[in-house]
């Protein structure tokens, strides 16, 4: 039974808050530290230039505060270059054309011109259009004003990057792991429906059901993959990451080992719904094939459960692709789907027991 199709309205609202908003919610700490660090710069700041209001030192320690303090440096150094050169061509541009209405746009133009020839990233760029609309529109056009506003932003990203850096540092490895225990799982599944397939006829339906399945795994892969460089971000300059940098290690070269079984399987799935016949079933070499290819799943799964435990103490499950399947002599119909499964088993068990490393 299914339920009412979603109204078009939903789907909008979906795609708009989507684009805003993610699945889960960021740590508290996080929001809590970026509202200390803004706290902590404005008090600073009006300490030092009690006569201004420390705008862009709070904006500065606003925008380092990310999700790693790799990018936290990143965005400061990004916001303390963006306000030297925003400030140049506000101070620059005043002196040219004056106090005029339309400084504003002047401004705009240059600092977005000057970005470009320099080579800034776009997000750079726009520090530069908005630290001049800042001068400006604050009333600062003298060089003093400007020097005040620069040491201001970078006593703000250093306070950020300090406090991403030394309170609770973000650390993004334990998703790693999980994902890729659902990527090694998944996996499996998938060779076993294709063993599936080597013993029961199957319609056309359901093979194609069966290589989006397969197809499904690229997707997963990619997101693992995404994930691993989150991770990797995340210890760049953090002070915690001696703790994790040997599991995120185990991690990579687990994940490392398992793409390449991924593409295995997904060229198995692909050449059995391309060239499937229900007779193949019958073949005696399909059935033992088939067999293998639950034991190559079984030994897959093994690499993340890191073996069952017997009934001895201290025994570990062995792996049960133990020997290679041998065909002696080929089927003349379908020799170029035997041969094709065959090869990229003989892979993704190498794959396994590491022989292929």
């Amino acid at each position: 039974m299914t339920g009412p199709a979603t109204r078009p309205w939903r789907r909008f609202e979906r795609d708009l808050t989507g684009r805003f908003t993610v699945s889960v919610r960021p740590a508290w700490w996080q929001l809590a530290k970026g509202a200390a660090a803004a706290i902590l710069t404005w008090f600073i700041c009006l300490a030092i230039f009690p006569e201004q209001l420390p705008i862009f030192g709070a904006i500065a320690a606003l925008i380092v505060m990310q999700d790693n303090v790799d990018q936290s440096l990143t965005r400061g150094i990004e916001r303390v270059v963006g306000v030297l050169v925003g400030v140049g061509v506000a101070i620059g541009a005043g002196a040219l054309f004056g106090p005029q209405s339309w400084l504003f746009i002047a401004a705009i133009i240059v600092a977005m011109g000057v970005g470009w020839l320099l080579r800034m990233t776009p997000s750079a760029a726009n520090q530069v259009a908005i630290s001049a609309l800042l001068m400006i529109a604050l009333g600062g056009l003298e060089l003093h004003y400007g020097a005040e506003r620069l040491i201001e932003t970078a006593i703000g990203a250093a306070i950020g990057v300090a406090l991403n850096a030394l309170v609770v540092a973000p650390v993004r490895t334990s998703s790693v792991h999980l994902a890729i225990v659902d990527l090694t799982q998944h996996s499996a599944e998938v060779l076993r429906r294709i063993a599936d397939a080597l013993d029961e006829p199957r319609n056309r339906p359901w093979l194609a059901e069966m290589l989006a399945d397969a197809r499904g795994l690229q997707e997963e892969r990619t997101r693992v993959h995404a994930l691993l460089r989150q991770a990797r971000e995340s210890l760049r300059f953090n002070p915690r990451s001696r703790r994790y940098r040997e599991g995120l290690a185990e991690d990579d070269a687990q994940f490392e080992r398992l793409q390449r079984i991924v593409t295995q399987i997904v060229g198995m799935a692909r050449a059995l719904a391309d060239l499937y016949a229900p007779e193949l079933t019958d073949d005696p070499f399909v059935i033992g094939m088939a067999e293998e290819m639950r034991r190559a799943a079984h030994d897959l799964e093994l690499l993340v459960e890191g073996g069952t435990r017997g009934e001895g103490e201290g025994a570990v499950e062995p792996p049960a692709l133990t020997t290679p399947l041998t065909i002696p002599r080929p089927n003349e119909q379908h020799w170029v789907l035997i041969g094709s499964l065959l090869e990229d088993l003989r892979r993704v068990r190498g794959r396994i027991t590491g022989e292929l490393d």
